[in-house]
C-alpha cells in the first residue's frame, strides 16, 4: 500500500515540476523576444545643399534653401522610413550667402521656369548597392534621379549630380546667365553657367522601440 502511495506521490511531483519547468521556458522565450522598433525622420537633423557651377573653369557656387517641409511616416525598418520621405522646397528661400545673387536666382531662374516650389519623394533604397532613387518635380516635369546613398547607424546621406536641362530648364539657365553675364566670365573671357548641379541631403532617423 505504501509503495503505491509513494509511486502516486512521485508521479504527481513529476507532473508539477514539468508544468513549472514549461512555464519558466515560456518566460525565458518571452524575455528573448526582440523589441519592435519604429523609425522616422528627425526633421531637426536634415541638411540640404546644392552646388552650381560658373565660368568655363567650373567654379563652384554653393547654397541651400531655408524652407523645406517634409511629409513622412514611420516604418519598422530604416529603409521603409526613408522610402516614405516626401519634401517640398520653397524656391524663394534660396540661400547662397549672397542676397543680391539669391534675388537673381529666384527671379531669373525659378521665375523664368515658373517654379515657386520643387517637390520630390524617395522611391526606393538599395542598401546593398548604396543607391537611392528619387523623383523630383520642377518646371512641371518629374524626373527620376539616382544617387549615392550611405547609412551609418541612424544617420544617412544622399548625393547626386543632376542636369536641369532634364526638367526643360535651359531657358532659366540662359536667363540667369544673361543677367549675371560679367560675373560668369572666366579668365578666357567666356561667360558660362553650367546646367549641372550637385545636390546633397543628410539627416538622421529617430528610433523608438517598445519596452
Amino acid at each position: 500500500m505504501k509503495t503505491k502511495f509513494y509511486t502516486l506521490a512521485a508521479l504527481c511531483l513529476t507532473l508539477v515540476l514539468a508544468s513549472c519547468g514549461g512555464g519558466e521556458k515560456e518566460k525565458e522565450a518571452e524575455g528573448n523576444e526582440e523589441a519592435k522598433c519604429f523609425y522616422s525622420l528627425n526633421e531637426d537633423s536634415y541638411e540640404l545643399t546644392w552646388t552650381a557651377y560658373k565660368t568655363t573653369d567650373k567654379v563652384a557656387v554653393g547654397g541651400t534653401f531655408d524652407e523645406v517641409t517634409f511629409s513622412v511616416g514611420a516604418g519598422e525598418t530604416q529603409q521603409s522610413a526613408i522610402e516614405g520621405i516626401q519634401f517640398d522646397i520653397n524656391t524663394a528661400t534660396v540661400n547662397s550667402n549672397n542676397e543680391e545673387r539669391d534675388g537673381k536666382i529666384t527671379e531669373h531662374f525659378f521665375g523664368t521656369i515658373n517654379t515657386p516650389k520643387i517637390t520630390g519623394k524617395v522611391i526606393s533604397i538599395d542598401m546593398a548597392k548604396n543607391k537611392a532613387l528619387l523623383a523630383i518635380t520642377m518646371n512641371g516635369q518629374t524626373v527620376e534621379v539616382t544617387g549615392d546613398f550611405e547609412m551609418v547607424e541612424n544617420d544617412f546621406s544622399f548625393n547626386a549630380s543632376i542636369n536641369v536641362d532634364q526638367w526643360n530648364a535651359k531657358t532659366g539657365i540662359d536667363a540667369l546667365n544673361e543677367v549675371c553675364y560679367e560675373l560668369h566670365k572666366g579668365n578666357d573671357g567666356v561667360s558660362k553657367l553650367w546646367s549641372e548641379v550637385a545636390i546633397s541631403f543628410t539627416g538622421s532617423l529617430n528610433k523608438d522601440c517598445d519596452e
